[in-house]
């Protein structure tokens, strides 16, 4: 179960960053940079391993653990996204051409990431390239929902693209460890009450 919800928990960091760019024009860096930086991690021992540690993944743990709790904290747009993330990774996981040449153009960036950081403008544009020719066509286009204003701006698209494909990726490691649509719905109490005892260790 732990694994399940820590690799849940990065889904939503990620679409909670994906949320904040397009209604802010930016991101917050460190929980950004923590989704971003898990897409280059090909061998880990454990879910953890894949972000650090758990500790940065203490947004996504508290995002989790609202969206568990009830209509109140919930924040639909987030939910919305989260479940289309999940139908995308479905396509994704399927398609062994894909996965081939994602893995390959992520390690051939990695060598950037190295360089600049993972949240420079270019490393997450060719992320979010990478994203819109590999994984995106391969399901339902997501529509993201925000400021027109920060939409229209090419660099705020290929962030949220980049950290869509973080989001994929956190998807593929869920579905990895055990994680299936029928946890959400028959497991909302003993996931809930993981994602409190996790946020009570980071």
């Amino acid at each position: 179960m732990k694994d399940r919800i820590l690799a849940l928990a990065a889904l939503l960091q990620a679409v909670e960053q994906v949320n904040l760019m397009a209604n802010q024009g930016q991101a917050q860096t460190e929980p950004l940079a923590a989704c971003i930086n898990s897409l280059f991690v090909f061998d880990a021992a454990d879910t953890e391993q894949v972000f650090g540690n758990r500790h940065q993944l203490k947004p996504g743990l508290k995002r989790l653990y609202s969206q568990l709790q009830g209509e109140s904290s919930r924040d639909n747009a987030i939910t919305r996204i989260a479940l289309n993330v999940l139908q995308l990774e479905r396509q994704f996981a399927r398609n062994a051409k894909a996965l081939a040449a994602v893995h390959d153009a992520l390690q051939e960036i990695a060598v950037e990431r190295d360089r600049l950081g993972a949240t420079h403008p270019d490393v997450l544009a060719k992320l979010g390239k990478l994203y819109a020719e590999q994984v995106s066509p391969l399901g339902q286009k997501i529509m993201v929902q925000g400021n027109p204003v920060y939409l229209a701006q090419s660099q705020v698209v290929a962030e949220v693209r980049a950290a869509l494909l973080a989001a994929v990726r956190a998807a593929v490691l869920w579905r990895q460890m055990g994680g299936s649509y029928w946890d959400l719905f028959l497991s909302r109490g003993r996931m809930t009450q993981a994602a409190r005892e996790l946020q009570g260790l980071v």
